[in-house]
């Protein structure tokens, strides 16, 4: 709807109706999951039984909470440690992609771009099957032909590292560069006439320039990574990162303690996010 253009009341209602009805739609699952994490009961179901803390500080058995359950934590640990991984690769393969897109012409450079875009477009699991395959059959080839065991071509936290580098690094570069082609490149140039090397002039002028779009695609690596299901679900060895932790359990049997993990994580996915914003804001 065209804010300057009058419309019938009906319309306007209805345009309103939907709004809400939409935001409800997105909200309202979110809601009763975080409801039920303060249910006094061993199911997230109804009738409800009462308000309880257990979920989160318990620390007892059969309501132990999530600070006191060891498995979750160190489920949250194996998290993130692989999304300050896979953010601080990104970060520095998207910042050298992003300078290699905006700052050079060279032939094939539109199906390199095409490649890099590629892993957005394919699904996650195919990609996690993908790296898995390919991956194992070079460990068996080291294994048979020279006797090296390379652990980290085998299921394990570093194969998903690589598997969700490989696709989050993509928004990294895209993020980083679209800062750069706003970029005024006669500073750079003013710096190079006033004595500056090109890494000085670099280092001093444009990644200072590129710092809010550097934070922000950190920021939306991490929470990518941290939330990776597809991919880490094909990759993933004896440690569990948070999310197939949590996969295993509801397997076992849904409980509230699923319920306060979630709300954990909304709640600090929504601080990071708020944080961001503020940050490019300011």
């Amino acid at each position: 709807m065209i804010p300057s253009i009058p419309q019938s009341k009906f319309l306007t209602v209805s345009y309103a109706a939907y709004v809400t009805l939409f935001f409800v739609f997105l909200a309202l699952p979110l809601i009763v999951v975080a409801g039920f994490a303060f249910n006094d009961s061993q199911f997230p179901s109804l009738p409800w039984e009462g308000f309880t803390w257990n979920w989160f500080f318990g620390s007892e058995r059969p309501m132990i909470g999530v600070f006191h359950e060891r498995s979750i934590l160190r489920a949250i640990g194996t998290s993130v440690f692989v999304a300050l991984c896979v953010s601080a690769l990104s970060i520095c393969v998207g910042l050298s992609n992003a300078f290699l897109f905006n700052r050079y012409k060279f032939r094939g450079q539109s199906i390199l771009y095409v490649l890099m875009l590629l892993p957005l477009v394919i699904p996650g699991i195919v990609l996690g099957i993908s790296i898995l395959v390919s991956t194992s059959r070079v460990a068996n080839g080291l294994w048979d032909g020279f006797g090296w065991d390379v652990e980290a071509l085998r299921p394990g936290l570093w194969l998903v590292v690589l598997g969700q580098f490989s696709f989050i690094t993509t928004i990294a570069t895209l993020v980083i560069g679209a800062r750069l082609q706003k970029f005024d490149r006669t500073l750079e140039e003013a710096a190079l006439n006033l004595g500056a090397s090109r890494m000085a002039a670099i280092g001093t002028i444009t990644l200072p320039y590129l710092a809010p779009a550097m934070i922000g695609a950190f920021v939306v690596a991490f929470l990518m990574s941290f939330e990776n299901f597809n991919t880490t679900l094909m990759l993933v060895g004896s440690d569990a990162p948070l999310t197939i932790a949590m996969f295993d359990r509801l397997k076992e049997g849904s409980t509230p303690l699923l319920n306060a993990v979630s709300l954990l994580l909304m709640v600090g996915s929504s601080c990071l996010a708020l944080l961001m914003i503020a940050f490019q804001k300011r």
